[in-house]
């Protein structure tokens, strides 16, 4: 699956230049990258749960450019779909516990075990991108319609769009209770070290 590869890419440039340190130098980028994933967590977790607005989430705004779907084969989209969307480093995501995940994977306790979590974000990353697409897919069928390109969205449909706005909701204030977790899990295990 491309997402578990681009994601163990990332784990490794994130947590195996901190095993090259000298040995009492070694825990401090664990620290300083745990200390990131305690704030931001904390953070953002608490915007999302009490569904107040702050500042928007890193990499909110970023999208696949439309050049690389518009009239591209099926095979080619395959590729978009697997390589850039399956991962989830080039797709507008509106949650904000998804930008904390890089930040994770150098706080975990040495290498191997940020290896095995960027493993675990590309799978699971990786696997929803699929599972929707072929929902969508299957929704598209079902209705008459081959989808893209041309075929019409949410815009046409007003209930499928208020639906689709009150699931927003609902998964943002389930990632900030996750969020605020992750926040206290990371405190009590820094504590206990």
């Amino acid at each position: 699956m491309p997402a578990v590869i681009a994601w163990l890419l990332l784990g490794a440039a994130l947590s195996l230049p901190a095993a090259a340190l000298p040995a009492a130098a070694r825990p401090w980028p664990r620290w300083l990258a745990l200390a990131v994933v305690v704030a931001y967590a904390a953070w953002y977790g608490a915007a999302e749960l009490s569904g107040r607005p702050g500042p928007a989430p890193p990499g909110r705004r970023w999208q696949v450019p439309q050049e690389f779907m518009i009239g591209a084969s099926p095979r080619r989209r395959a590729l978009v779909w697997g390589a850039i969307l399956g991962p989830g480093f080039l797709t507008r995501n509106p949650y904000a516990g998804f930008a904390v995940l890089p930040a994770a994977i150098p706080a975990m306790p040495g290498p191997v075990a940020g290896l095995w979590l960027a493993a675990a974000i590309g799978l699971a990353h990786g696997s929803a991108r699929a599972g929707a697409l072929l929902r969508d897919v299957r929704g598209l069928r079902a209705c008459g319609r081959e989808g893209p390109p041309g075929a019409p969205g949410l815009a046409g449909d007003p209930a499928a769009h208020l639906g689709l706005l009150l699931r927003v909701v609902r998964w943002r204030r389930l990632d900030g209770l996750v969020l605020l977790a992750m926040a206290g899990a990371a405190l009590a295990w820094w504590a206990a070290q």
